[in-house]
This record gives C-alpha cells, sequence and structure tokens, in this order.
C-alpha cells in the first residue's frame, strides 16, 4: 500500500506545468545558446527541437512511471522500483543529486553574470558573487514555506518571464533576415545534433515534475497532461526564440556575444531597452529555475538521506517538511557556483542528465506491465538518450577532452561513494512505495 495515500495533495494542475517550465526554461538557454549556435550556425532552431524531442519521449516514461509510483523521490524512487536496491541504483541516485547542483550552480552564476551587468564595472565581481548567494538563500527560504508557496510563487515567476520572451519573438520575428536561417548557412549533421545535446541542459527541468506527484490533486489525470504540456510548450518556446535571434544576428556576432546572446540579440530591434529587457528576463528565468529545481533537488537528497545514501546524521527529521534535504542542496550550490567556473562543468551535467534519463526510460521498460506503458516507445527512449550522449562525447572530445575526464571523475566517484558507504553500513536502500 502506498505510505502516502492519505497525504494532503495541494498543487493543482497549471502549478505544476510552471513547476515544469520554470525548471526548464532557466539559466540553460541564456547561458549555453551562443554555444549552440556556434556548432548548429543557421541550423539552431533544429538542434532544439532535436533535443525537445528526446525530452518529450522520455517524458513519456516519467509520466507513466509518476501516476504508478507517487512519491517525493521521484527518479531516485523510480530506479528503486525497476533495479532494485543494488550499486547501480544507489550510484545513480547520488549522480542525479550531484547533477542537479551541477545544473542549479550554473543557474545561481548565470544569474549572478546578469545581474551584474547592471552594475558599474569595478564593483561587477564582488556583485556577481553577492547576487548568487543572495538568489539561493532567498528562493531557499521561500521552500521553506512548502510546496504549496512554490508553486504559486513560481505560476507568477513563469508568466512574467515566459511573456517578455514572446514579446522578444514576436518583434524579432518582423526584422529577421530569413536568408540566416536558410538550409546553406546550417552546420553539418553531426554538428547540429552536437549543438542540441549541448543545449539539452535546457530541457532537464521537466523530471522535476515527478517530485511533485504526491502533492498533485487527480494525479492520473494532471501528472501526464503537465509533463506533455510543459514540454511542448517549451519546444516551441526555443525554437521561435533561436529562429529570432539567429535571424537577427550573424553567427559571428552571436559567438562574441556568446555569454548574453540572447540580449545582445534583441538591440537591433529594441536597442539598449531590450537589451536590459532580456536580461532581466534572463535574472526571472533564472531565478525560477533555481527555485523549481531547489523543490525537487531538496526532496532528492532528503529521500536518499532518508534511505541512507547520505551519512546518518543527515536522516535527523527536524521538520515535518524535507528542509534538511534543501539545505544541504543550497549549501552545495553556494559553494560550487562561487568557487569554480562553470562553463565547462554545464556540458557534464547534460551529460549527466542523458545518463539518468537513459536508465529512466530503461525502468518503464522494465515495468511496463505495471505502468500500463508501450515498452517500445520507452525503448526508443532509450536508444535516443545514449545516442545523444555518445554525441556529445565525441564532440567534446574535439572541442575539450578535459570534459570528459570531468564526467568520468563525477560519475565514477558516485558509486565509488556508494560503494564504500554500503561496505561500512552494511545498508540497503528500500522503495517507499510498496506494490
Amino acid at each position: 500500500m502506498n505510505a502516502n495515500a492519505e497525504h494532503k495533495r495541494t498543487i493543482g494542475y497549471w502549478s505544476v506545468v510552471s513547476i515544469g517550465i520554470g525548471g526548464m526554461v532557466g539559466g540553460g538557454i541564456f547561458a549555453v545558446l551562443g554555444l549552440a549556435v556556434q556548432l548548429a550556425h543557421g541550423g539552431t532552431p533544429i538542434a532544439f527541437i532535436l533535443a525537445g524531442l528526446i525530452a518529450l519521449i522520455t517524458s513519456y516514461s516519467y509520466a507513466k512511471l509518476s501516476v504508478k509510483f507517487p512519491s517525493r523521490g521521484g527518479t531516485v524512487e523510480f530506479l528503486n522500483q525497476a533495479f532494485g536496491t543494488g550499486l547501480t541504483t544507489g550510484g545513480l541516485n547520488i549522480l542525479l543529486w550531484v547533477s542537479y547542483a551541477i545544473m542549479l550552480s550554473l543557474y545561481a552564476f548565470a544569474f549572478g553574470s546578469y545581474g551584474a551587468s547592471f552594475f558599474a564595472p569595478a564593483i561587477q565581481p564582488i556583485a556577481k558573487h553577492i547576487l548568487i548567494s543572495a538568489i539561493v538563500i532567498l528562493l531557499a527560504g521561500l521552500n521553506v514555506l512548502g510546496a504549496k508557496a512554490v508553486g504559486e510563487s513560481e505560476k507568477f515567476v513563469v508568466a512574467i518571464k515566459v511573456a517578455i520572451l514572446l514579446f522578444f519573438v514576436a518583434v524579432g520575428l518582423q526584422s529577421m533576415n530569413p536568408s540566416n536561417l536558410a538550409p546553406s548557412r546550417w552546420a553539418n549533421p553531426f554538428q547540429l545534433i552536437a549543438g542540441g545535446m549541448i543545449i539539452f541542459l535546457a530541457y532537464e527541468g521537466f523530471e522535476l515534475i515527478a517530485n511533485t506527484a504526491e502533492d498533485v490533486k487527480n494525479p492520473a489525470k494532471n501528472l501526464p497532461r503537465a509533463y506533455y504540456t510543459a514540454v511542448l510548450f517549451v519546444i516551441l518556446l526555443y525554437a521561435l526564440v533561436s529562429i529570432v535571434t539567429v535571424g537577427n544576428l550573424s553567427v559571428g556576432k552571436i559567438v562574441a556575444a556568446r555569454d548574453y546572446a540572447l540580449a545582445e540579440a534583441a538591440r537591433p530591434f529594441l536597442g539598449a531597452f531590450g537589451f536590459a529587457l532580456i536580461a532581466i528576463a534572463a535574472l526571472l528565468s533564472t531565478a525560477s529555475a533555481i527555485n523549481a529545481t531547489l523543490y525537487g533537488a531538496s526532496r532528492i537528497s532528503y529521500i536518499i538521506a532518508k534511505n541512507g545514501e547520505l551519512p546518518e546524521m543527515l536522516e535527523r527529521k527536524i521538520w515535518n517538511n524535507p528542509v534538511e534535504g534543501l539545505l544541504i542542496t543550497a549549501a552545495v550550490t553556494l559553494f560550487v557556483a562561487n568557487t569554480f567556473d562553470l562553463s565547462s562543468i554545464s556540458v557534464m551535467g547534460s551529460a549527466g542528465f542523458l545518463i539518468i534519463f537513459a536508465m529512466v526510460n530503461a525502468a518503464n521498460v522494465v515495468l511496463h506491465k505495471e505502468t500500463k506503458s508501450k515498452s517500445w516507445l520507452s525503448g526508443f527512449g532509450v536508444l535516443a538518450s545514449t545516442s545523444a550522449l555518445a554525441i556529445l562525447l565525441w564532440q567534446e572530445t574535439l572541442r575539450s577532452v578535459s570534459n570528459i575526464f570531468i564526467l568520468i571523475f563525477i560519475v565514477a566517484m558516485s558509486f565509488v561513494a556508494e560503494a564504500v558507504y554500503r561496505r561500512f553500513t552494511g545498508r540497503t536502500i528500500l522503495p517507499l512505495i510498496r506494490v
């Protein structure tokens, strides 16, 4: 029986959609759009669509698993149910949490960088770190208020940032040069796909919906609809935004302004006002992504602690809500975002989530009878995710082999940490939901 059957459900359909969109339309598109254009050139909108299709296929597995196994553990619970309590599940659980921390750090870093652009150059370095710390602390505090507060705030922030991006699209479409998007301006097919995989981190936030399943009203109806609505909307939005960006700026100018490509793309048709407006949208988007990811990642870290993945001292339940997990995640984010250069590790974040998504698709293949799913569709998701990962890794081998070593280290340490902890404690992971 589901131990959470009597849990009070507080989140409605639109709040869940907002959490999914808020997790996706975040720091990723603002931070690495320029890199995607550098690889895909005029075919960047196609690259976004390709990455979005992988996210959409994987959302099918998430939707089926979320309805069958609604839990704050989300992805962690799916892996436990499909693959048991062994080293594989434990290592993947840790890798998932590390990937969340990497993405949160990237979002916080992007927020600080965009915010600092409004200050005098002399104080921008200090301002960036102050803003990084302030946004993480502020949104961690908001999350302490509970799931309903998170959902309500997401609806408000998502509405504002999406409105700004749609305004950018509506005005920018009228001044663009269609020849910039002609097939003759596209990169070769390999680079086109690689561009989509590098930008894949811009889609990773949809899986945060899984962590809301325990709190969602009428989950059998609302969860699948929320997944598909959020992913399809973001695919369309990203395609339009990239069309306007490439259509208004040459590839050379976009690459030159790689860290703020969207804001620079607004200059030709909106001037300095447009630059400031898109910078503000970047602040709202990264803040929203931090908010949504903290909501999900805090519960991931909590469930890992509850099941023995983290030291026992972290399992003490001081509050009814999993606030301790949220505080741990926020603390790690503050450290990483204020200490490291995240431009290269953002690519490794994409790779980490592609590994996790491949395994979640595989989990739904294993559990397709219980979830009443089409196993071939989730099997195709496994193939798509692993192929995308292979292309991303090959491209990174050509561009920066050091990123490959970073990924190997992250994955290896996740499983080493799990193995060592099991060796000294003898504990096993128990699923939260018994069926």
